[in-house]
């Protein structure tokens, strides 16, 4: 039998500690060894945090149509590598036996009718801090450089006491032109 280093059974006693915690939640691999470790409240907090991003996604699309805009779920997104526009993948929770659909990047797209054969069509990303990753910023530059979009607006929640307003800004404004652009 192989010896194991001092350090290395004090982090696997640590790891079997914790998993038979019930401040954490343990998966296990094939071997039966713990591999994730998950807090509990850390779930908890994921789960309210989702929940409030899906109820704020509903107000921004309730809010584009209260202004006239008719608007629908974006189901594509941009493989950067390729340089092209995809069908967004669809996501699979095996907990709740559920395909989530709409996953693309932007979230939404609207659309708004301004003269004979003119239209606005903009897409709109819903984040509730307003802060894009450099990802989202790089599919964000595509879209407009490759004129999908005459404008993206990014979504964002803002606190007035305890109502939540929507505040949009425009992602050339925010971010600024860039070379590729």
């Amino acid at each position: 039998m192989k010896k194991i280093d001092k350090k290395r059974k004090e982090e696997i006693m640590d790891i079997v500690e914790k998993a038979g915690s019930d401040e954490y939640e343990t998966s296990w691999d094939d071997d039966g060894a713990p591999v994730v470790l998950k807090k509990k409240s850390n779930i908890r907090k994921g789960r309210k945090s989702r929940a409030a991003g899906g109820r704020f996604e509903l107000k921004v699309r309730k809010d584009q149509q209260e202004k006239g805009r008719i608007i629908d779920k974006w189901n594509n997104n941009v493989d950067l590598e390729e340089g092209k526009m995809i069908i967004a993948k669809r996501k699979y929770n095996p907990f709740t036996k559920a395909m989530t659909i709409g996953t693309g990047f932007p979230d939404f797209i609207s659309i708004k009718h301004i003269d004979k054969e003119m239209y606005s069509v903009i897409g709109i990303e819903v984040k509730m801090n307003g802060t894009l990753s450099k990802i989202e910023k790089e599919k964000c530059e595509w879209y407009l450089k490759n004129k999908i979009f005459s404008q993206i607006l990014i979504a964002r929640a803002v606190k007035n006491g305890r109502k939540i307003e929507i505040e949009y800004d425009d992602f050339l404004e925010k971010y600024g032109k860039t070379e590729s652009l």
